[in-house]
């Protein structure tokens, strides 16, 4: 039977669980406190990409999606807060304002009996120390669950079907209520024991994400020392043994891993903790690293790097799949070691716009202009776009001395045979001529 559903947080968490309830064929009422995000999906535009939103949007805004500044006060189900839950940039301590806010306002606008869920990423604990005493000062017996979300960028509208859906709550009744919503979507619900297992998974998973890429960069370091090729050691190291494979080297950004570790850390406070910690800070460590790496590769050719002109391939966290978010991008932490140098950086992103690229300090430019009208060549992410390059071509125009191509997707044959330095993650050839 269909619900009627509301979300508070229009952010990536909240939009996309949005179109996916209303394909679902719930009436969702969505709401978020950015005017401009409001007045847009109204008229059935989205302010974020993710593949099949927009037309999720077109087809039922004002039908099955109603957005506005609040929820109706009669007739939900239940209420799912996706604000965002950020952490300082310098202590790392989380942020929860948002969640209170928006608790607070459910309280408000929702009818006692409302089953509230909290979607967000949040420390172990929250939803009972924070979100359940602004519940209850409001509320007689409140229902609570927690149902953290677990997609990935790209995929999202698919994962909230495929991927099975953990559902803790305060009591029984919560997780009964929690199961009926998502059972609704996903093809698989979990229940969990309890509110604090729940907020665990989604750290859980992230954290150990963050660990896996932490360590296939450490071997790429290391390899790095040693003149050996970390993408051929990987595959003879993976190949037929039975044993978890090793991530290839590459960065580690976006909302969630560069965040959740640190909510993770901050569920243990008091208590020594190891792995999650060291694992963020070689992740954090690593778009530094080959920014040095790519300022010194120009200095041996050139002598000075003052003056000299990079064009940086890949503005956005990532590109496979595609997206448009900059949130825990690379090129954030090695445009002060590319300014430093004197060098101008020259931006280039499928999916992200001139006027982002200009606010983070670049001048954008064609993929032609970044490969004739440069002295090297950053490639930060793996879009589709660069991995189709038949770079043979674009050289025929003029040539960068360097390109450090950071996921090994270019054809190095090609870009050595014309006199061009090679270089990615962990990985050179031959000294300059």
């Amino acid at each position: 039977m269909p619900k009627n559903i509301g979300i508070i947080g229009l952010g990536y968490v909240g939009l996309t669980l949005t179109a996916a309830l209303a394909r679902a064929g719930h009436r969702v009422h969505a709401v978020d406190v950015q005017p401009d995000v409001v007045d847009g999906l109204a008229q059935g535009r989205a302010h974020i990409f993710e593949p099949g939103v927009d037309e999720v949007l077109r087809r039922y805004a004002g039908e099955r999606i109603l957005v506005g500044r609040q929820l109706p006060g009669e007739g939900l189900d239940a209420a799912v807060i996706c604000v965002s839950t950020p952490v300082d940039p310098v202590t790392h301590e989380p942020d929860l304002r948002n969640i209170a806010a928006a608790v607070a306002d459910v309280t408000k606008w929702c009818a006692p009996g409302t089953l509230v869920v909290v979607r967000s990423t949040v420390p172990i604990g929250t939803c009972r120390e924070v979100v359940l005493p602004i519940l209850t000062a409001a509320w007689d017996e409140p229902l609570l669950a927690m149902a953290p979300e677990r997609t990935i960028q790209g995929q999202a509208l698919r994962e909230l079907v495929e991927l099975p859906q953990i559902v803790g709550g305060l009591d029984d009744a919560s997780v009964a209520a929690g199961v009926e919503v998502f059972s609704q979507l996903a093809r698989l619900v979990v229940p969990v024991s309890s509110l604090e297992a729940a907020e665990m998974v989604k750290l859980a998973n992230n954290c150990h994400t963050d660990l896996i890429y932490a360590f296939g960069n450490e071997m790429a370091l290391i390899a790095e020392q040693h003149g050996i090729d970390p993408l051929e050691m990987i595959r003879a190291a993976n190949l037929g043994y039975p044993r978890p494979d090793l991530s290839r080297p590459g960065y580690v950004g976006g909302g969630c891993l560069s965040k959740d570790p640190y909510l993770m850390l901050a569920s243990s406070p008091g208590e020594d903790t190891f792995l999650i910690e060291r694992a963020r800070e070689l992740n954090e460590h690593l778009p530094l690293h080959v920014a040095r790496q790519m300022v010194g590769l120009l200095a041996e050719r050139h002598g000075s790097t003052a003056g000299r002109r990079l064009a940086v391939l890949g503005w956005a966290y990532k590109g496979s799949p595609p997206t448009d978010d900059m949130r825990g991008t690379p090129i954030a932490a090695m445009l002060p070691v590319f300014q430093a140098a004197g060098l101008t950086v020259l931006g280039h992103d499928p999916m992200v716009t001139p006027d982002v690229i200009r606010a983070y300090g670049g001048e954008p430019i064609s993929l032609e202009k970044a490969f004739s009208d440069s002295d090297g060549v950053l490639v930060v992410t793996d879009h589709p776009d660069y991995r189709g390059l038949r770079v043979e071509d674009l050289i025929t125009y003029g040539q960068p001395a360097v390109v450090y191509d950071s996921w090994r997707i270019l054809n190095e044959k090609a870009l050595t045979a014309a006199g061009i330095r090679y270089a990615g993650l962990g990985y050179r050839t031959g000294a300059l001529v």
